[in-house]
Formats: C-alpha cells, sequence, structure tokens
C-alpha cells in the first residue's frame, strides 16, 4: 500500500516542478494522472476493508440497468460495451455495481479488443447467474488460480485489490465466480448460484 501510494506521489511531485520551472501544462496533466491513480488506490482499499462486512440490504435489481451505471463511472475511453438479455437478481445494489465497475476498469486497463485495438466488454445470462466477458489479452491458464489473492497485478499501474474486491462481493452474496477464456480470447467472468428472475 505504502509502495502504491508513493510511487504515483514521486510522479506528482516531480511533474509539478517540471511545471513550475518551464510552465509546460502538459506536466499538469501527469500530475492529474498520479492523483487519479493515488485516489483509485485509496477507493480499492476502503472498499476492500469495507468487503469484511456482510452484505447491506438485498433487493430485487435489474442487472442491465446496473451494468449501464457501473460502466459510466469507469473510463472506458473508446472500449464498447455489450449487454444481452439480462435477468433481475436479488442482491446488494451498491456492491454488485462496486463488483461491475472494478471488472469493467481491469478489462480496459489489462487488454485491447481481438480488432487489435477497440476493446469489447460483454455481460451476459447464465442459467444460473450472468458473466462479464471482454476480448482482451485473457489471462494465462497457470495465473487463474492467483488473480483474486489480494496485491496480485500484472502490471506497473495495478494496485492487486480489483479482482479481490471483486472475489469478495460475490462470495458476499453467496456466489460461486470462476475465471476462464472467453469466446474471443480475452478473459471470462462467471458468476453462478445467483438468485436471478
Amino acid at each position: 500500500m505504502s509502495h502504491g501510494l508513493r510511487n504515483p506521489l514521486q510522479v506528482a511531485s516531480g511533474n509539478l516542478e517540471l511545471a513550475r520551472q518551464t510552465g509546460d501544462e502538459e506536466y499538469i496533466d501527469a500530475v492529474d494522472d498520479a492523483l487519479d491513480r493515488m485516489e483509485s488506490l485509496i477507493e480499492d482499499t476502503l472498499a476492500l476493508a469495507r468487503e469484511e462486512r456482510d452484505i447491506g440490504q438485498t433487493e430485487p435489481t435489474a442487472l442491465g440497468s446496473l451494468v449501464d451505471r457501473a460502466w459510466s463511472t469507469v473510463r472506458t475511453g473508446d472500449a464498447r460495451l455489450a449487454v444481452g438479455e439480462l435477468p433481475t437478481v436479488d442482491c446488494d445494489p451498491e456492491r454488485l455495481q462496486e463488483l461491475f465497475g472494478n471488472l469493467f476498469r481491469i478489462a480496459v486497463e489489462h487488454g485491447t479488443g481481438s480488432d487489435g485495438d477497440t476493446l469489447t466488454v460483454t455481460v451476459g445470462h447464465l442459467d444460473d447467474g450472468f458473466y462479464v466477458e471482454d476480448d482482451g489479452s485473457g489471462i494465462p491458464k497457470a495465473e487463474r488460480s492467483e488473480i483474486f489473492d489480494s496485491g496480485y497485478t500484472t502490471g506497473s499501474d495495478g494496485n492487486g485489490l480489483g479482482l479481490a474486491i471483486v472475489e469478495t462481493a460475490a462470495t458476499a452474496h453467496g456466489w460461486e465466480i470462476g475465471v476462464t477464456e472467453g469466446a474471443a480470447g480475452g478473459a471470462r467472468f462467471e458468476f453462478t448460484g445467483v438468485d436471478a428472475s
């Protein structure tokens, strides 16, 4: 955690000094990015700390609307969202929106699409749940058992908390979570045992 915050703080401080020396606003953009990174890390850490509690009040929630809200909270760039027919699920809407938001952010940060540049994230219905799939670079089979461990990351930008938050939210609902390869070779997360209608 300390290292995760220290690195963007050093980037922000260095670029702020360069902006003062040169007057070049390009350095301000780097400061802004570093501060966003710190904010994300702090939010993820707080979310993981909250996950120790049980889920809040559950209620029937239209999964499609929740997916759209979660997508709107993530910086998705050129990535596309494809949403199939989705059920209403009994859930804690806040925790489930956080789950989707983390999966979307991770997909956008870690993969480019199968067509080389535009990532597509698909959310669809399973007989006993739902899935989130992308057409990015995927997760190597040998690493799939480790990805939910707190602190696990494959990139210099990650803090290793996003998928731990996803798993904790899913298991707090009593759901099973699995990861496999998607139809286009990306990552596919399947949530089963979901009370849906």
